[in-house]
């Protein structure tokens, strides 16, 4: 899938993977996909709370190697 920008959330612990997806997104256009990947194993349910909250669409998330890819669509 296609994103407009990449997010390196690697090494960083909860809650900082969030905060910056959300700054990122708040600089992005409606309908752009960010793509975020983080090491966090709390990621996966911490991106899917936030989605719910936000609005912002969880499009797809999966782990390889110990790395978690999330890809969210800016509402």
């Amino acid at each position: 899938m296609e994103f407009q920008r990449d997010l390196d959330a690697r090494g960083l612990n909860c809650p900082l993977p969030i905060l910056k997806a959300k700054k990122a997104l708040a600089e992005m256009e409606s309908g752009e996909v960010l793509r975020i990947v983080a090491t966090d194993t709390g990621s996966v349910r911490d991106f899917q709370a936030f989605a719910k909250q936000t609005g912002n669409a969880l499009l797809h998330h999966s782990v390889e190697n110990g790395e978690f890819t999330f890809l969210m669509r800016r509402k």
